[in-house]
């Protein structure tokens, strides 16, 4: 059993990380509060059966094993998918935190960006009036030709400007974005992605999948190990000293040997009780008690009420009082 309790804290932690994710995933699976308490309920269902279902069916019938393995694989694949879902959820807010750290241009109040398009229609048509004034002729007084055509050549040279600035921006822009992008998706699966036919969605699927197949494996590998049955003991060898086995080996004997066919003593008593069992000498009460088992030790003494009688020279009454305390310290553990 002490091999054991290292499985029980792990099994414990294992399940409750499990039933962690579960909830969340549950919680951001459903709409209203009815719909994410049933989502976490099946699935906190789902992952206890699938850690327990193993250890609970270890020890039915072959046809309970077969439909709890079938069972358990159902609960393995749905508790996975849940917990594929908490990944994927997981990792798509950690994805949108770090691209908020990225702003469009920092130096610039946070606004509509300006189109170019429009200014460039406007370009193209002060270039047009342009083209025309500079295609005027005058024969007097052309002042004011001149000064329109350094109006609109400041115009142009303005919307120039402007048409520039807004490159810049969406050059900028389009940095962002993809810095954007690259924050959004996990590091290593965007890393990944560089192999073909893999994308950083799909990679991040396989990542979930994977890490819920581990845990779920794990914890059903440990609650197996913690709910095992306790192996019984080895048993211990009764250790039996020379001078108590001499004493159950004479009495067993004296037993058989002094019995006739029709269970009477040769002195014409029946015998008293079972043999006596084997006790330690040192303890044994009163002089009169320890020298008997000294003397069946010997061999001198039949371990019976007239053998007791005799050997003592004691009356009946006597021998069978000895006798009866030989049994009891016989039936003392």
């Amino acid at each position: 059993m002490t091999g054991l309790r290292p499985a029980w804290p792990l099994a414990v932690t294992a399940t409750g990380t499990a039933l962690c994710m579960s909830v969340l995933a549950g919680w951001q699976r459903g709409g209203t509060l009815p719909e994410r308490v049933v989502w976490i309920a099946i699935g906190v269902v789902l992952v206890v059966s699938a850690h327990l279902l193993p250890a609970i069916v270890r020890d039915a019938s072959v046809m309970v094993r077969l439909i709890g393995a079938v069972l358990w694989g159902a609960c393995m694949v749905t508790a996975c998918i849940g917990h594929a879902t908490f990944f994927v959820l997981a990792q798509q807010h950690a994805g949108a935190a770090r691209a908020a750290t990225v702003t469009a241009d920092p130096d610039r109040p946070a606004v509509s960006p300006p189109i170019l398009a429009p200014v460039m229609e406007e370009r193209a048509s002060i270039a047009h009036e342009l083209a025309l004034a500079k295609a005027q002729r005058c024969s007097r007084n052309c002042g004011w030709l001149n000064v329109r055509r350094i109006t609109l050549a400041a115009k142009l040279d303005a919307l120039e400007a402007q048409a520039n600035d807004i490159r810049r921006q969406d050059v900028h822009r389009d940095r962002a974005t993809v810095r954007r992008d690259a924050l959004l998706a996990d590091p290593i699966a965007s890393r990944l992605a560089a192999l073909p036919g893999l994308t950083p969605a799909r990679i991040d699927l396989l990542l979930g999948l994977g890490f819920a197949a581990v845990l779920e494996g794990v914890a059903c590998l440990l609650w197996t190990v913690a709910l095992r049955p306790p192996s019984l003991p080895a048993p211990v060898p009764a250790v039996t000293s020379p001078a108590v086995a001499s004493i159950a080996s004479v009495t067993a004997v004296t037993q058989h040997a002094v019995t006739d066919g029709t269970g009477t003593m040769p002195d014409g008593h029946a015998p008293h009780d079972d043999p006596v069992a084997p006790l330690p000498s040192h303890t044994l009460p009163g002089d009169d008690l320890s020298q008997l088992v000294r003397d069946i030790e010997a061999g001198r003494l039949r371990p019976t009420v007239s053998g007791i009688r005799r050997h003592l020279n004691c009356s009946q009454a006597r021998a069978a009082a000895l006798r009866r305390e030989l049994s009891e310290l016989s039936a003392t553990p």
